[in-house]
């Protein structure tokens, strides 16, 4: 089984990495990109025999309590297999 992690800032919180890539798009001329922002990502396996709803609720913890810092970013995730 895999989960797959996706941490961002939130919207709140100002991504300068994010506005950056965003400007060097468009001095680069690429069209019909409004916005950037920038994140991480993480590729969990798990173990086999973890029950579907076990996983998801020990990926969610993981996230928050390791991945996130949950005063400026936010997660997703989805777990497939």
């Amino acid at each position: 089984m895999k989960a797959h992690v996706y941490v961002t800032l939130k919207r709140t919180v100002l991504d300068a990495q994010g506005k950056t890539i965003a400007d060097a798009l468009r001095r680069m001329e690429y069209k019909g990109v409004a916005d950037v922002r920038q994140g991480k990502y993480f590729l969990l396996t798990l173990e086999d025999g973890l029950e579907s709803k076990a996983a998801e609720a020990e990926v969610e913890r993981i996230a928050r309590d390791v991945l996130a810092n949950p005063v400026i970013e936010e997660f997703t995730y989805r777990v497939e297999g």
